[in-house]
């Protein structure tokens, strides 16, 4: 009797938990698909996708239009941009080299393959450092953007370093900050603008909007979605 009690109380205590490991598992997925929806939310509302091809706004909130496709150029490092932008871009590239500053494109367009690895790569190296897996996809979503979600995909935007055997990134940047506007181009990712746009501060991140926006956009010191707003 007093075996099959012990039994009995065993058998009850190894389901007591299994409910427990299934009740932690399920949360688990919760926080994971409110983790998900969260960078999609935010104080900013939803922008209405423009007709003008380029003043789409694409960020955590306001995803690639659907069916959206673009006709790509391939610069001479393999960095491929949207058609319609090259003359802008090697145009600006021109000017900046007559004073003496060498940029070159870092990053050009992506695809959403291409995204997902730079997302999944980032969570690996975190991961790497001792933290959790939830909370290393939380920290690299506030680094990373999700496919969908990312400029990149659009070809209109462009990462821009400096030839580092001829000047610095800080010249780059200087010199970007100050006259990219008159090519079209805008800082899309200023400074104390990050609840907006749901990016920090990236001084190498331009993106072309058209030489009027991208003028009205500098001269007023705000960024896309204030001026689309």
């Amino acid at each position: 009797m007093v075996i099959s009690m012990t039994k009995k109380k065993k058998g009850d205590w190894i389901k007591k938990l299994l409910k427990v490991i299934v009740i932690v598992y399920l949360l688990l997925i919760l926080c994971q698909l409110v983790d998900d929806v969260y960078v999609r939310i935010g104080t900013t509302h939803k922008i209405t996708v423009p007709d003008e091809w380029n003043l789409i706004v694409v960020n955590r909130w306001n995803e690639l239009p659907e069916n959206y496709s673009v006709e790509l150029t391939e610069l001479s490092n393999g960095q491929k941009v949207d058609s319609r932008i090259y003359s802008a871009l090697q145009e600006m590239f021109d000017a900046a080299r007559v004073e003496g500053i060498y940029p070159v494109v870092r990053e050009g367009y992506r695809t959403a393959g291409e995204q997902q690895e730079i997302l999944d790569t980032k969570i690996q190296a975190y991961i790497n450092q001792g933290y959790s897996r939830m909370r290393a996809k939380k920290t690299a979503k506030e680094r990373v953007a999700l496919p969908g979600t990312s400029e990149h995909q659009l070809g209109i935007a462009v990462d821009i370093n400096a030839d580092r055997s001829k000047c610095s990134n800080e010249e780059v940047y200087t010199w970007l900050f100050e006259n990219a506007y008159k090519y079209g181009f805008i800082l899309r990712y200023p400074l104390e603008k990050q609840e907006i746009t749901g990016i920090e501060y990236e001084p190498w991140h331009y993106r072309y909007v058209g030489v009027e926006a991208a003028r009205e956009i500098y001269e007023q010191q705000i960024c896309l979605e204030e001026y689309m707003e």
